[in-house]
């Protein structure tokens, strides 16, 4: 990606995008995103939209494709900003790294964005019942939605192959309460950044927020393996 084109003037009548087109194209599926969260990825040397000769913020296609990018890392994958960043530098070097977190590669350009499923669709993919999800939905397993991204059919494609083993989503409720646990751990840990009201700390705890989720997912990870060990013959 040009970075040149990124921080050069605006000379002519290129079809870019205002900081409220472009959260108007990316706010159904991102519902959280801000103008505070842009400037924000801005300082944070993720983002380099180009500037009017009044110094106004404009987005070309492909910094609205970053920006999916971005965000999308961080709603299904949890990665703090620090991992995003440099996944994004190797893939501005023209390198083909590794999504952080998983063991597929990414190609050349740039990682798409996550798919986006209808119930139906979600339903075929996953290959799973209507009772299935209505029964994942009451039990707090999943949350209700009119669109479902690649986590919650993860989560679906899940719960098909445990129901071939006899649990249940109702099996799972306890998940919700150590989830809510968690996030009790993450809130108290957030606590001295909360208290500063400027926009820039309230991004910096976001990204706090899903490091130490990362983190603990890597605590309870190793537990669930260590107590496996403990059921081998």
């Amino acid at each position: 990606m040009a970075r040149q084109a990124a921080h050069a003037r605006i000379a002519g009548p290129a079809v870019l995008l205002s900081i409220g087109q472009v959260l108007a194209r990316l706010t159904p599926e991102f519902p959280d995103l801000t103008s505070s969260k842009l400037r924000f990825l801005e300082e944070r040397g993720l983002i380099s939209p180009a500037r009017t000769a009044s110094g106004y913020r404009k987005f070309s296609s492909t910094d609205l494709e970053r920006l999916r990018v971005i965000l999308g890392m961080q709603r299904d994958h949890y990665l703090p900003l620090k991992v995003i960043r440099g996944y994004l530098a190797e893939l501005d070097a023209g390198l083909s790294p590794s999504l952080p977190g998983s063991a597929t590669h990414a190609g050349p350009s740039m990682l798409p964005a996550g798919r986006r499923f209808k119930k139906p669709d979600l339903l075929r993919e996953a290959g799973a019942t209507p009772m299935l999800l209505q029964d994942a939905i009451s039990s707090s397993v999943i949350v209700p939605a009119e669109v479902y991204g690649e986590e919650t059919l993860g989560v679906l494609k899940a719960l098909v192959e445990l129901q071939h083993c006899g649990i249940e989503p109702r099996h799972l409720r306890g998940f919700r309460a150590a989830a809510e646990r968690e996030l009790g751990l993450i809130e108290s840990a957030l606590v001295p950044i909360a208290r500063r009201k400027d926009v820039s700390s309230r991004a910096q705890a976001a990204d706090l927020a899903r490091e130490i989720a990362g983190q603990l997912e890597v605590v309870r990870s190793s537990l669930i393996r260590s107590a496996l060990g403990r059921l081998a013959p």
